[in-house]
């Protein structure tokens, strides 16, 4: 006889769908000045933050990707064989693929193909939950797709619904070129009313000085916000890339009877993907506007060099080179004695989540903006 809970909650009865298995491949150019190991875990991290498997990892040595294929007709032969042998479902490829290699690819590996920067766009619209989120990542993936001839043809048979096609924009992949052209106009202009209303809000703010946090993915920007704001703090925080999409305005005390606005914005990574910048310009506008820039720092991070480095590099793309910054390393409650005195002098040791050096950072906030009003 059957179980009359199950007949009256079918829902109990159904399996879920198993994770997708991603075999991870990459060129390593044995670049000195950009070794390929700290961003290939970084990008592993990246796939695993989506809900896929790793199932294996093809790492292929050359002096320059392959015009062809990226990897080599040999080497895309034998990634083919391994990827049947792990029963694969996806291959995620760590370089950036051209159009002719993404094709050719596909050629010799019968499986969706996602590179790294539709993996980071899939994280992206799993993270998009205002209106205008949303209108950003779509637009960045209909950019995406349209540059790199993907959303037609077999690229398009192959991606499923798996990752690469998640989000806002995964019902406009089937359309052609010219509506999709068309849909790219429609969001831009829909972006640009978010810029005006953006602008009409910030101007709104009284005569508080505006500051911005900015720095690497998941370094703790949000923790540091709602620490500095207290009880009105109440950013989302999220130990996973790009947690924040929406940027977060509070008004926060830093002491003497004085205040400051103080925005959380979204998170930066190695080479972000050119789309992401265009489509999330109204959002990086509040870096531009801001009197003084908090650069964060996960400190207990051994690669935060690096990312240190990465965060400044689209500093520079955006012309905030220039611009008043502080440098603010978190999570200093991680660290030996020893690990604290190798950080940089001139920066300012915090930890969001243990309250230590909140005061010292309000009170260097506070010399900063008196040394900007001076000038």
């Amino acid at each position: 006889m059957a179980d009359p809970d199950l007949q009256q909650n079918p829902r109990l009865n159904t399996v879920a769908p198993r994770p997708q298995r991603a075999l991870l491949v990459a060129v390593d150019l044995s670049d000195r000045a950009a070794p390929l190991a700290p961003e290939f875990a970084e990008f592993a991290a990246l796939a695993r933050a989506t809900g896929v498997v790793i199932v294996g990892e093809v790492i292929q040595k050359l002096p320059h990707v392959d015009p062809v294929t990226l990897v080599g007709s040999g080497k895309a032969r034998e990634i083919a064989e391994r990827a049947k042998e792990l029963d694969a479902d996806v291959l995620m490829v760590f370089n950036d693929l051209r159009p002719r290699q993404r094709i050719n690819l596909e050629k010799a590996v019968p499986l969706p193909i996602v590179d790294r920067t539709m993996l980071i766009l899939d994280i992206f619209a799993q993270h998009a939950r205002s209106r205008e989120g949303q209108l950003q990542v779509e637009l960045a993936q209909l950019r995406y797709r349209q540059s790199n001839l993907i959303g037609s043809g077999i690229a398009l048979s192959r991606l499923g619904g798996g990752v690469g096609t998640r989000g806002p924009g995964e019902t406009k992949l089937e359309v052609d070129r010219r509506k999709i052209a068309a849909r790219v106009t429609l969001l831009g202009r829909q972006l640009d009313e978010v810029r005006k209303q953006r602008a009409t809000r910030r101007s709104g703010g009284g005569r508080d000085p505006y500051v911005a946090l900015v720095g690497y993915t998941n370094v703790g920007k949000s923790s540091l916000l709602n620490r500095l704001a207290g009880t009105g703090g109440n950013a989302f925080v999220a130990d996973q890339p790009f947690a924040t999409l929406d940027p977060t305005l509070r008004r926060v005390y830093i002491g003497e009877g004085r205040s400051i606005r103080l925005a959380d914005t979204v998170g930066f990574i190695t080479a972000l993907p050119k789309e992401l910048i265009n489509a999330f310009r109204a959002t990086l506008e509040e870096l531009d506007v801001a009197d003084i820039l908090l650069h964060v720092v996960d400190a207990s991070n051994p690669d935060w060099p690096r990312q240190r480095a990465s965060v400044e590099t689209i500093l520079g793309e955006l012309h905030l080179a220039d611009k008043t910054t502080l440098l603010v390393c978190n999570k200093i409650d991680r660290l030996d004695d020893a690990a604290r005195a190798a950080l940089p002098p001139d920066a300012i040791l915090v930890s969001a989540t243990a309250n230590d050096g909140i005061d010292r950072l309000r009170a260097a906030i506070v010399a900063r903006l008196d040394t900007l009003r001076s000038a």
